[in-house]
């Protein structure tokens, strides 16, 4: 499970020009710069939906929408013991969970990509600090009798869904801003 403490920064961000405007001269293109890390997690924090990538037992991709909450450096994310998810991860931890924000056009809007190895949560402490963060972020869809995803915060204390942290090992970031590209790739 991920150490609690300071959230981690990444220790290395780089502009990969290869994708990014910079060989495409447009208006704008030559002020190309990597995406700021605090961009990329004010992005992270209140994106909605995400879609996790996991790998089958025997190599086939298996891709699914989730709800997931950004705390003390790790996105968190649950499914039920028995779905698919759960038993991709189980047998190969490796994941990537993508959202994109904006409005999934061309012109506008960042893409971001966290990848590293989810990890399941059993501390019930941490699994509170995870109730929270999702209560702070969805709100009435999980406090309210009505939200979709009541119920979330007793299915997360009493077992009955898989909490998996995900602690990026590397994130990508893709923004488009009014056909101006970049391709920022973070490492931690």
């Amino acid at each position: 499970m991920p150490a609690h403490g300071p959230e981690k920064h990444p220790t290395a961000t780089e502009l990969d020009a290869r994708y990014s405007s910079a060989l495409n001269p447009r208006p704008g293109a030559a002020d190309a710069t990597a995406t700021d890390w605090a961009e990329a997690l004010r992005q992270l924090e209140t994106a909605e939906i995400f879609w996790a990538s996991t790998v089958r037992a025997d190599g086939r991709l298996h891709v699914t929408p989730v709800i997931a909450a950004w705390h003390d450096g790790v996105l968190y994310f649950s499914t039920g013991p028995d779905e698919q998810k759960a038993k991709n991860l189980a047998h190969d931890g490796h994941c990537a969970l993508t959202t994109t924000t904006g409005r999934n056009s061309l012109t506008e809007g960042l893409d971001l990509v966290i990848e590293g190895t989810a990890l399941p949560v059993a501390d019930p402490a941490v699994l509170e600090e995870v109730i929270t963060a999702y209560e702070t972020k969805y709100g009435p869809h999980i406090t309210s009798s009505e939200g979709t995803f009541h119920g979330m915060a007793d299915a997360f204390r009493t077992g009955d869904v898989v909490v998996f942290a995900l602690p990026p090992s590397t994130a990508y970031g893709f923004g488009r801003d009014n056909g101006v590209y970049t391709h920022t790739r973070w490492t931690f």
